[in-house]
Order: structure tokens, then sequence, then C-alpha cells
């Protein structure tokens, strides 16, 4: 046996082959999140709906269907009653409409937006649609608050020829005044202005 002071000689390498591991037997995966007690999975971790379209972030737009309709801001001054009337008449004579006539298109209009000028807003919007043989005109004051007393201005409303409606409420952005017309010509009675009567045999 050599000493402590003695020198080893070189490495020999062994004369059978290293022993390699053996292979895993699955490969290796991240765990996977484990669900909280009583919580209901993931959306995203269920499966797809066969067909169904993924969901996407766009904006949807209002969509108008089966009517028209046109609406204007005003500035709350003394010649918006004027302004908004000639609107609406161009409006629904450029829908093709012959009825009601000028004189009632201007008279709800200006009883509309007089009411809703009466609140004392900056700014005013009148809307006009048509659906059914009816108008829609509505004046909105963009003034919150609530609604006065409106029964002497409504039974005026409603004393406009062809008026088949009207109403008026308090919302969010202010107080709303409407008027539906008839759009369907009146029948004349015999002796008013251009009424023939019929012709007598005998």
């Amino acid at each position: 046996m050599d000493g402590p002071g003695s020198a080893k000689g070189p490495r020999v390498p062994p004369d059978y082959p290293p022993k390699t591991p053996p292979p895993p037997k699955r490969p290796a995966e991240a765990p996977r999140p484990k669900a909280r007690s009583g919580a209901e999975p993931d959306a995203d971790l269920l499966p797809a709906p066969h067909g169904a379209r993924p969901a996407t972030r766009d904006r949807v737009r209002m969509t108008v269907r089966n009517r028209r309709a046109a609406s204007w801001t005003l500035p709350g001054d003394r010649w918006t009653s004027a302004k908004a009337a000639a609107r609406v008449v161009a409006a629904v004579r450029g829908w093709g409409y012959a009825h009601p006539g000028d004189d009632v298109l201007d008279r709800s209009t200006t009883l509309l937006v007089g009411a809703a000028l009466a609140d004392g807003g900056r700014r005013i919007s009148v809307h006009v649609a048509d659906q059914d043989d009816l108008l829609l005109i509505v004046a909105l004051s963009h003034r919150a608050g609530p609604a006065p007393d409106d029964e002497a201005l409504l039974t005026r409303i409603a004393a406009v020829t062809g008026t088949a409606g009207c109403g008026s409420d308090a919302a969010a952005d202010g107080r709303r005044v409407w008027a539906l017309l008839d759009t369907r010509p009146r029948p004349c009675a015999y002796g008013d202005d251009g009424a023939v009567p019929p012709p007598r045999w005998g």
C-alpha cells in the first residue's frame, strides 16, 4: 500500500458503457389550473359550440327599420319654432306625404317646440318619424327637471286637425312633448270648402 505522499497514476476509463437514464413515460406539461371550490368553470376553457362565431368588440349600431326619421338640434331662441316647422314640413314632403297640410304641420310643431322652449334650456331637439300612415313629431327640451302641468297644452295640441294622439313626459335629458298626426286625407263633408255634392237624378 502506497503512502500518502505517493503520486497516483492517470485514471483509466471503465471497460463497460455508462448507464443511461430511462426515457420519461410521457412528456412533461404545465400544471392545469384548478377550479376553486364552488366556482363555475372558466368560459375560455369550455369548448365552443359547433358553428359558433367568436365574440368581437365591434360597437353595435342602432338600426331603425320600417320607418324614416329625421332630427335636428336647434338653439333655444325665438326663431327656433319657425325653423323647426319649416324643416318638419320639408322632411314630410320629401317622404311623399301630401297630408297633413303645411298649416297643420306648422301648428303642431310650433306648439311642441314652444313647450320645449318654455323650459328655458339653451338648446332643444326636434324629431320626426313615420310609420303605419302616422307621423310622430317630438320636441325635447334637454333640461332636466319635473314636468309642468301640461293639460292645457295637450288640449291645444289635440285640437289641431288630424291629431291622432299626443302626450308629454319627463325624461333624464329633459321634457318630451309629442304628437301623432294622421297622414290619410280626411273625408270632406258636404258644404265644406272643396266638397262636391252628389248629382241629383230625376
